[in-house]
């Protein structure tokens, strides 16, 4: 499956960013679908992801009540809303999808998009 991000930018602390990933080549149902983001110099680090029925849904503690991750499977789209930014999010964001199972690590996914960067200033 194709992973194509876009919505990033630049916003102060405490703005609103929304995430959005659309999905082509593959049955989106097939996937759970995951966003996952790289600092400069750090890991890539699992944000969230939903499973594809949207009955389950992960998030990482840093972004816990803050964002929220969503998908339309009639659309191909999953989305992540970010609120509340800090400048600890600042990162650029990638989409990943899954084969069926919904998952946390890297490893588990075998298709990325190629990233939308977000920065948030102080």
């Amino acid at each position: 499956v194709q992973l194509v991000e876009s919505g990033g930018g630049s916003v102060q602390a405490g703005a609103s960013l929304r995430l959005y990933c659309v999905a082509s080549g593959d049955t989106f149902e097939n996937y759970a679908m995951g966003w996952f983001r790289q600092a400069p110099e750090k890991e890539r680090e699992f944000v969230a992801a939903i499973s594809w029925s949207s009955d389950d849904m992960r998030y990482a503690d840093s972004v816990k009540g803050r964002f929220t991750i969503s998908r339309d499977n009639a659309k191909n789209t999953v989305t992540l809303q970010m609120n509340r930014l800090k400048p600890g999010d600042t990162a650029v964001y990638f989409c990943a999808a899954a084969p069926y199972t919904i998952a946390t690590l890297p490893g588990f996914y075998d298709s990325w998009g190629q990233g939308t960067q977000v920065t948030v200033s102080s």
